[in-house]
C-alpha cells in the first residue's frame, strides 16, 4: 500500500478513496451540537481522537482541545476540513495505519459513511473490529446505532426500501444480518469486538440530527417523568414540522414513553464502549458518574445545549462549557419583545419531579373525568394566583407557564423549563387564559375525545375551562390572552410587526375543524377532514330545517291570502264595508272641523295675552 500526499500536507491518502462523492453536503449547519457536547465531554485534554465518518464542524470545534485525526472515504471533505484538524486520512477503515492507537474513537455517523466503496468492503461487523483494534487500552468509543424501526421509519410517508439515492448503498433495514436492529445486538457486537458496553444514550428526533440526547436505562425506567415527555414532545414537534409524515410523531413518542418503549423507538442510539485498560491505569472519563441524564437543545438553531445530571438531591440543569451564562434579557428588553431566553437561569436549578400538567388534562378529558379536570385547573389557577404581585400581575417564568411547561406532583404546581421568560408581566386572568387557550386548541384541533359540546370553539372551551378552575373569564380576557399568545410566540420564533399582525389573524382564525399547529400528518389531517364533513352535514341539516320552516311559512302565508281574497268577495263583507263607510266619514269631518276651530280661536288668544 502506497502512500500519497494531498496538496496539504495534513491529507493522508492511502487509497480508496472517491474523488468525486461529498457527504457534508447533506450536513446542515448546528445539526450536531449535541453530539458535539457529548464528545467533548469524554475526551480529555491532549487526548488522541480518531473522528470516524463525516461529522459537523460544530464537534471539530468542541474538540479543539484535543489532537484529532479524521477518517474520511470523500476527498473533498478531506479537503474541506483540513485546516481545522491535526490530519485527515481518506480512504476508510483499511488506511489506518496497524501500530496506530487512539484514546478515544467518535463514529457519530454510524459505521457505513466510514467506509469507503472504491476499496476492499468489510461491512458493518468488520468496520467496528478495526475501529476495536485502533482503540488504545482504556480507550472510549463513542458509536452511533440507526434503529431500523425507530420513530423516523414509523411516521415516514416514503417506505426505506423504496430509495434510489446516491447514499442508498446499504440495506438499512432488519434484512441485513450484519446490522444490530436492538440495543442488545449492539450490546452483543461490542462484547464480540472486545469492548465492554456502557452507557447507551436515545437519540431524538432524528437519527443524523438529534436535538434531545436522553439516557435509554433512565428513558425506560421513569416512564411518567413529566421531562421526559416535553422533551420528547416538543423535539419531535420541532423535528418533523419541515416534512409531512403518516402520523403525529410527538403524540407516538409520549405514547412509547407511558409504555416503557422510549429508547426502544428512538431513531438513533449513541452507545459508549471501552477497551479494558492496563493493569494498575487511572479509570477513563465518561464513567455513568460523570456523564449527564440528558443533553439539549431547546433554543433556536444554534443554540447552545444544556444538561440534566443525576445527583445526591435529584435532577438539576447544568451548563456545557461554552454556554451563555450571562442572561440574554438586554436585548429583548431593547427591541420591547414580548418573551426571551434566559439559559443562565436554568443553571444549578433541580428539575421538578411529577407528569405534565397537559397530559394528565388530556387524560382526565378522554376519560370524562370532570371531577379530576376540575381539581388540576382549580390548582394551576390557584397556583398562577400565587404567583402573582400585589398588582395581579405575573412575572419572569410563571407567565409563560402552560400546561405543556408544567409539572404536577401531588398537588404541588412548578415550572419545568423556567429559561423562558416574559420581558413585561402580564395580569393572572390573561396567563390563566393564555394556558387555558393553548390546552383547548390543542384538545380540538387534535380531535380529542372530551366531556363537552362540540359546537364549542376554542374561544368558547376557554371560558369552559375556566369556570371549571374557579373562574369566570369572558371572550375579551381569552382575546386579550391570543394577543398575548401571538406576541409571544413572534418573539420566539423572531417576527416583525407585520408577521405578529399576520400570527394574531391566523390564531383568531383556529377552529376546532381544522388540523392541530406542528408536523402534517395523514392521520391528523383525515380526523381534521372527518371533522369538517360531520360540521357540513351539521350545517346541511341546519340549512334544510330552515328551508323547510321557510316553506312552511309561506305556504301559511298563501292560504292566509287566499282566505282574504275569498272573504273580501263575500255577500258579508261588503255589507260591512257599507256599514262602516258613514262612520268613517262622520270621523274624518269631526277631525276637520276641529281643526277650523283651532285656527279661528288662535289669534283671539294671541290679543288676550
Amino acid at each position: 500500500m502506497t502512500t500519497e500526499t494531498a496538496p496539504t500536507d495534513r491529507i493522508v491518502l492511502p487509497g480508496g478513496e472517491m474523488l468525486a462523492w461529498s457527504d457534508l453536503p447533506e450536513q446542515r449547519p448546528a445539526d450536531g451540537v449535541t453530539l458535539a457536547a457529548l464528545a467533548a465531554r469524554i475526551v480529555p485534554a491532549g487526548a488522541r481522537v480518531l473522528l470516524a465518518g463525516p461529522h459537523d464542524p460544530a464537534v471539530l470545534d468542541r474538540l479543539a482541545h484535543a489532537q484529532v485525526t479524521c477518517l474520511l472515504r470523500s476527498y473533498p471533505d478531506g479537503v474541506a476540513l483540513a485546516a481545522r484538524t491535526a490530519r485527515v486520512v481518506v480512504g476508510g477503515p483499511a488506511g489506518l495505519p496497524e501500530d496506530e492507537r487512539f484514546d478515544v474513537v467518535i463514529a457519530g455517523a454510524g459505521l457505513d459513511p466510514v467506509e469507503s466503496v472504491e476499496g476492499a468492503r468489510l461491512g458493518w461487523g468488520g468496520v467496528l473490529g478495526r475501529l476495536a483494534v485502533a482503540l488504545a487500552p482504556g480507550g472510549t468509543l463513542l458509536l452511533r446505532v440507526d434503529n431500523p424501526l425507530g420513530l423516523h421509519r414509523l411516521v415516514d410517508t416514503a417506505p426505506w426500501y423504496a430509495r434510489r439515492d446516491d447514499a442508498a448503498w446499504t440495506i438499512g433495514g432488519v434484512l441485513d444480518s450484519d446490522h444490530p436492529a436492538n440495543r442488545e445486538q449492539v450490546r452483543a457486537r461490542l462484547i464480540d469486538a472486545g469492548l465492554q458496553p456502557g452507557v447507551c444514550f436515545a437519540a431524538y428526533p432524528n437519527a443524523g440530527a438529534p436535538t434531545a440526547l436522553l439516557d435509554a436505562d433512565q428513558l425506560d425506567r421513569w416512564t411518567t417523568a413529566g421531562f421526559f415527555d416535553a422533551v420528547l414532545h416538543d423535539a419531535c414537534i420541532e423535528g418533523f414540522a419541515a416534512a409531512p409524515v403518516l402520523q403525529d410523531p410527538a403524540r407516538l413518542a409520549v405514547e412509547a414513553l407511558h409504555a416503557g418503549h422510549g429508547a426502544a423507538l428512538a431513531p438513533s442510539w449513541l452507545v459508549l464502549a471501552r477497551r479494558a485498560p492496563a493493569p494498575g491505569a487511572a479509570p477513563a472519563l465518561g464513567s455513568p458518574d460523570d456523564l449527564p441524564v440528558a443533553l439539549l437543545q431547546t433554543g433556536p438553531p444554534g443554540s447552545d445545549v444544556v444538561e440534566v445530571v443525576d445527583g445526591p438531591d435529584g435532577w438539576r440543569w447544568r451548563a456545557t462549557p461554552g454556554a451563555d451564562r450571562t442572561g440574554t434579557a438586554a436585548a429583548p428588553f431593547a427591541s420591547r419583545k414580548a418573551a426571551y431566553r434566559d439559559p443562565s437561569a436554568l443553571i444549578g436549578q433541580p428539575v421538578p419531579d411529577g407528569r405534565l400538567l397537559r397530559t394528565l388534562l388530556i387524560d382526565g378529558a378522554l376519560r370524562r373525568d370532570l371531577d379530576t379536570l376540575r381539581t388540576l385547573l382549580r390548582g394551576y389557577a390557584e397556583w398562577l394566583a400565587g404567583q402573582a404581585g400585589d398588582d395581579g400581575r405575573i412575572a419572569g417564568a410563571a407567565a409563560l407557564a402552560g400546561a405543556d411547561n408544567v409539572v404536577v406532583s401531588a398537588g404541588r404546581y412548578a415550572v419545568l423549563d423556567p429559561s423562558w421568560r416574559a420581558t413585561e408581566p402580564l395580569h393572572r386572568d390573561v396567563v390563566l387564559a393564555r394556558g387555558l387557550w393553548r390546552f383547548a386548541a390543542a384538545l380540538l384541533t387534535g380531535g380529542y375525545a372530551h366531556p363537552w359540546s362540540s359546537t364549542l370553539d376554542v374561544a368558547g372551551l376557554t371560558v369552559v375551562l375556566s369556570g371549571l378552575a374557579g373562574h369566570d373569564l369572558d371572550r375579551a380576557t381569552v382575546s386579550a390572552a391570543v394577543e398575548a399568545e401571538a406576541a409571544v410566540t413572534a418573539a420566539l420564533r423572531g417576527l416583525d410587526a407585520d408577521g405578529r399582525v399576520t400570527l394574531v389573524g391566523e390564531l383568531r382564525s383556529i377552529e376546532p375543524t381544522d388540523p392541530p399547529a406542528g408536523p402534517r400528518d395523514y392521520q391528523q389531517m383525515r380526523e381534521a377532514w372527518l371533522r369538517q364533513r360531520e360540521e357540513l352535514t351539521r350545517m346541511s341539516a341546519a340549512l334544510k330545517w330552515t328551508e323547510d320552516l321557510l316553506t312552511s311559512r309561506e305556504r301559511a302565508l298563501r292560504r292566509a291570502d287566499a282566505t282574504i281574497n275569498l272573504l273580501s268577495g263575500s255577500l258579508s263583507y261588503r255589507v260591512g264595508r257599507l256599514a262602516l263607510t258613514p262612520a268613517r266619514l262622520a270621523r274624518r269631518g269631526a277631525r276637520a272641523a276641529k281643526r277650523r276651530a283651532r285656527k279661528a280661536l288662535a289669534p283671539k288668544q294671541q290679543e288676550q295675552q
